[in-house]
């Protein structure tokens, strides 16, 4: 099945993952400086063709280098202003930024996959309807908080990794810019 069997139009949002869906995933580390987010190839020519399509964009991270110590939420918060700086220069556009600094053995509600950030984004956004939601990130637990929820879930492999069976996956893309072109054509 192809993402040409739905309609997507400005009733839909997307959810998207950050590290390994916007930015280059640091394995075994996290991004606590600018320096350190190195956006994925295509992204920021991808993000203004999304914008047109969905009604909301939110990004929804786990970001346990908070809660491990290892920076804080003002570094964070450095890194995201400059990502949306980035982002909106090119024509791109994000509309919140949802983060969980829970470490992930203290399964808070807020970390994925558990729903946290998405009924928070509902609360902030309540025109968006989870029904007509895709959420695109690069994990396990992506795919379970978007399918949890009632989302399509879409895998963003731009790291060639072999999806697992278990993964809840309806669509694959190699990139958010392949997954953009997609939807640019619907």
């Amino acid at each position: 099945m192809s993402l040409k069997h739905f309609h997507i139009d400005k009733n839909w949002s997307l959810f998207l993952d950050r590290d390994g869906v916007i930015n280059k995933r640091l394995r075994g580390d996290y991004v606590k400086r600018i320096e350190e987010f190195d956006f994925l190839p295509g992204v920021l020519n991808a993000l203004p063709v999304l914008a047109k399509k969905f009604n909301r964009i939110v990004v929804v991270s786990n970001q346990q280098g908070i809660g491990k110590g290892l920076m804080t939420e003002e570094d964070l918060q450095v890194v995201h202003d400059w990502m949306m700086q980035e982002i909106g220069a090119k024509g791109g556009r994000i509309d919140q930024i949802y983060y969980c600094t829970a470490l992930a053995a203290e399964n808070n509600p807020c970390r994925k996959p558990n729903p946290g950030m998405a009924l928070q984004a509902k609360t902030d956004f309540p025109e968006i309807n989870l029904s007509k939601s895709i959420m695109a990130g690069d994990s396990h637990s992506d795919m379970l908080f978007g399918k949890n929820l009632g989302m399509l879930s879409v895998f963003i492999n731009s790291e060639n990794m072999n999806i697992r069976p278990e993964y809840p996956v309806d669509y694959v893309y190699e990139s958010l810019c392949e997954f953009a072109r997609e939807v640019d054509r619907l």
